[in-house]
């Protein structure tokens, strides 16, 4: 498993273009702009056990972003599965949920620049002896992989880890990812593909239920998507350039990733 200071150094390599100073950010005067999300993709955005609140490392740099910008913000939820094709519609603003910068997804949506990035790793159950890898995990005549239909851990599960075929009875789908790792947690699947942002914060709450297992799979860079054509593309470009010059994002990484404790 990746250490925490692993991940964030990961994260903070990350390179972004020159910073414009405060003074010269975009001026959005207090327009409204509508951002969706899925709120089960801990810790960037999830609801909290104990408030009830939607919260996360996506709703504070938004927060913010808006706060720089100024605009105002207003939340809509939306599985997985519709995201891209609403905001494509033009029914949201801003779609945000980890979501990954892929060639065949600009075809729909503008992405803004990379914000974080992250690795495709094996989630399992605490107690799981049978695999410790993917080959291993392929091998396997049994065995289930719970994803998401159009994600890039379903096509790295069918490419990577299967035989390539789409319809592979061993991929069990599911409309949100959050649904996957509680089927993992039941027993109704064996392993769940997710990137090290949500596989660290889903581990740290598990309380030694979840792990972990095996060589990252991947690397991914998260964008947040607009409509074709979004006015808003450029701002938003601006404000994450300034909150890496500042040092915001590392304190939202330390923040999220060292120091919040989920259920805690």
């Amino acid at each position: 498993m990746l250490s925490r200071r692993m991940l964030i150094t990961g994260l903070a390599a990350l390179a972004f273009a020159p910073a414009a100073g405060a003074a010269e950010l975009p001026n959005l005067k207090g327009r409204t702009v509508v951002v969706v999300t899925e709120n089960a993709y801990p810790p960037l955005q999830f609801v909290d056990p104990k408030s009830g609140k939607a919260i996360g490392w996506e709703y504070d740099a938004m927060n913010e972003i808006s706060r720089r910008l100024n605009f105002k913000l207003e939340y809509q939820n939306t599985s997985w599965d519709a995201m891209i094709q609403a905001v494509s519609d033009g029914q949201y603003d801003i779609g945000m949920t980890g979501i990954t910068i892929k060639d065949d997804r600009r075809e729909k949506v503008d992405f803004s620049d990379p914000y974080m990035r992250s690795q495709q790793l094996m989630l399992v159950r605490g107690d799981e002896k049978r695999f410790t890898d993917a080959k291993s995990f392929g091998a396997l005549t049994t065995g289930l992989i719970g994803a998401q239909p159009g994600t890039s851990p379903f096509y790295t599960a069918v490419y990577e880890i299967l035989d390539g075929n789409e319809q592979n009875p061993r991929v069990k789908l599911f409309e949100t990812f959050g649904a996957t790792v509680q089927a993992l947690k039941a027993g109704d699947v064996d392993l769940v593909l997710t990137d090290s942002t949500a596989g660290d914060g889903y581990v740290k709450a598990s309380g030694g239920s979840l792990k972990l297992i095996g060589q990252p799979l991947g690397t991914e860079d998260f964008g947040f998507i607009f409509k074709k054509g979004s006015d808003l593309v450029a701002p938003l470009n601006a404000a994450i350039a300034a909150l890496k010059a500042d040092g915001t994002l590392d304190g939202l990484n330390k923040k999220w990733f060292l120091d919040y404790k989920m259920g805690q």
